[in-house]
């Protein structure tokens, strides 16, 4: 087991939010990824734990052959740009976008006066030319909820042989995987093997047991 937490991290950001980057794989980054962050799993390229300051976005800014899912942890976030524009994104939901050829714009704005928490992943797609696409979640409570990947010809997730799930827990929810994944803790406090870990923290693991010691969310990527 491998354990990278936010406090290893500087703290950057740009326009209205900071952040800290977990991951960033060479396949995206190259020589400028920065060598305190971890390599992904699969085609799975990036991960950022963002907090939007009041008031504050992204900025409008465009994707191309990206996939770009967005978790949100605390707040909420109004939804700009060329997918399915004016949609708002509440705590515990998640919005996945496909860039594919045709690529977006978007901008992520905070409407509140206080600080809200959203996680970003990329994931390179499989295949070059996809059209665009846009699908919001709302992951069940007590369960692990797959919002991305999946076989060809299913309609649910964009599909992928990476997959990435949201867990939105209850205390002593829990789950079982049986495959390498990295899981991120996003909020709350978990349990994995027997091992406590606190929100902030990024594990690399084989199979597990994972349990909730309090209200939580994690964010599971693995691939098939």
């Amino acid at each position: 087991m491998e354990i990278l937490t936010t406090s290893d991290l500087r703290e950057g950001g740009f326009a209205g939010l900071k952040e800290h980057q977990l991951v960033m794989d060479k396949k995206a980054f190259g020589p400028n990824r920065n060598p305190q962050t971890w390599e992904g799993l699969g085609n799975f390229v990036y991960l950022a734990d963002a907090r939007f300051m009041p008031k504050g976005e992204t900025l409008m800014h465009g994707h191309k052959e990206v996939d770009v899912i967005s978790v949100m942890v605390k707040g909420r976030i109004n939804h700009e740009g060329s997918l399915e524009h004016g949609q708002m994104m509440n705590a515990r939901q998640a919005q996945v976008q496909r860039a594919g050829g045709e690529g977006f714009s978007h901008n992520e704005v905070n409407p509140d006066n206080e600080e809200n928490q959203m996680i970003q992943l990329w994931v390179l797609p499989e295949r070059s030319g996809e059209k665009a696409g846009y699908k919001l979640y709302t992951p069940k409570v007590g369960e692990l909820t797959r919002i991305y990947g999946g076989e060809m010809g299913q309609t649910q997730t964009f599909d992928s042989h990476t997959r990435i799930s949201v867990a939105n827990l209850e205390t002593g929810n829990g789950f079982e995987q049986d495959t390498v994944s990295l899981m991120y803790v996003s909020d709350g406090e978990i349990e994995i093997n027997g091992e406590r870990f606190e929100a902030g923290t990024l594990v690399r693991s084989e199979a597990f047991t994972l349990v909730a010691l309090t209200s939580a969310q994690v964010i599971v990527i693995d691939q098939r």
